[in-house]
């Protein structure tokens, strides 16, 4: 079995397609279908919909958050390798300057 490429959507198509879902008293599963998604993909966005309009689980995070924590995880990614250089820069020319 081929393996499909991976396809993106914009927000407005996920903002739509949550909308049909929540308007049409469909089952998610049919939506999908009927619009040629997964389900497991519209199920997500329902739920992460949910989340960015106040509801769902304690603790679960909204897009912006989400987006701020992977923003943090890169920079704090690069702040360690950038100490990592130092780090050696600095072991290096002390054994210079012996």
């Amino acid at each position: 079995m081929e393996k499909r490429k991976r396809r993106s959507f914009s927000a407005a198509y996920k903002t739509e397609v949550v909308d049909l879902v929540r308007a049409s008293g469909k089952r998610i599963g049919a939506v999908a279908k009927d619009v040629g998604l997964t389900e497991t993909a519209v199920r997500a966005w329902v739920r992460q919909a949910t989340v960015d309009g106040g509801g769902g689980s304690p603790g679960a995070l909204t897009t912006a958050e989400r987006d701020e924590l992977t923003q943090l995880r890169r920079r704090v990614k690069t702040l360690e390798m950038e100490r990592e250089v130092l780090k050696k820069a600095t072991a290096f020319f002390v054994r210079e300057s012996k």
